[in-house]
């Protein structure tokens, strides 16, 4: 493969351009460098997995700001995994492990986030929403929104594949925008929660 005889910048620019083959060579090249670098900052595989890939993509927004007089492609990288995995300690909040400790965030008494003044506008309605969704969904949406968890942290939380949180976020995201959006004239939010499953 021509990625494999290049040198680290000059995958690092066809990275950055957008070139398929020079893509591929350079995530194959630099995954065990990020994934390490992110690992030894989590200690969670599947945690560190997604910061993984978030760290590419940060990586190739900010590819015209790499100069190699401050470190090579690698102690770039590694540099850029470890900042977005202490940014997912940092943002990782103590959550109860009770369903009903996030349950009781869902219903319509105030469970303490809602008197804080960045969601008072919108309480209401957004309580209404998330009540209407299926607790699954809405516990997702919740532990994304609220606590920042990412898609790996909210499959461990909930003890489910990775794939099956996507899913209950990807549907509970839809599902919220979708009864926010509502015209006034449709009704509102309805606050009966539906039974079906992600």
């Amino acid at each position: 493969m021509p990625g494999s005889v290049m040198s680290d910048e000059m995958l690092l620019a066809g990275f950055r351009v957008g070139d398929p083959e020079l893509s591929v060579a350079f995530v194959r090249r630099f995954q065990p460098v990020v994934y390490g670098a992110a690992l030894s900052v989590l200690g969670d595989p599947v945690s560190a997995e997604d910061v993984a890939q978030r760290s590419f993509e940060q990586a190739w927004r900010r590819a015209a700001t790499y100069d190699n007089r401050r470190g090579s492609v690698r102690i770039w990288l590694a540099g850029i995994a470890r900042h977005e995995a202490l940014g997912t300690v940092q943002r990782r909040v103590p959550t109860p492990s009770e369903p009903t400790a996030i349950t009781a965030m869902i219903g319509h008494e105030p469970a303490g986030w809602e008197t804080d003044p960045e969601w008072i506008p919108s309480t209401a309605p957004l309580r209404a929403a998330l009540h209407a969704l299926p607790l699954d969904q809405a516990r997702a949406v919740l532990l994304a929104a609220v606590h920042g968890y990412t898609a790996a942290e909210i499959a461990e939380q909930e003890r489910v594949p990775l794939g099956t949180a996507k899913t209950r976020l990807r549907a509970a995201v839809g599902k919220l925008r979708d009864l926010l959006l509502q015209p006034a004239a449709d009704g509102g939010v309805s606050t009966d929660r539906r039974d079906d499953r992600s």
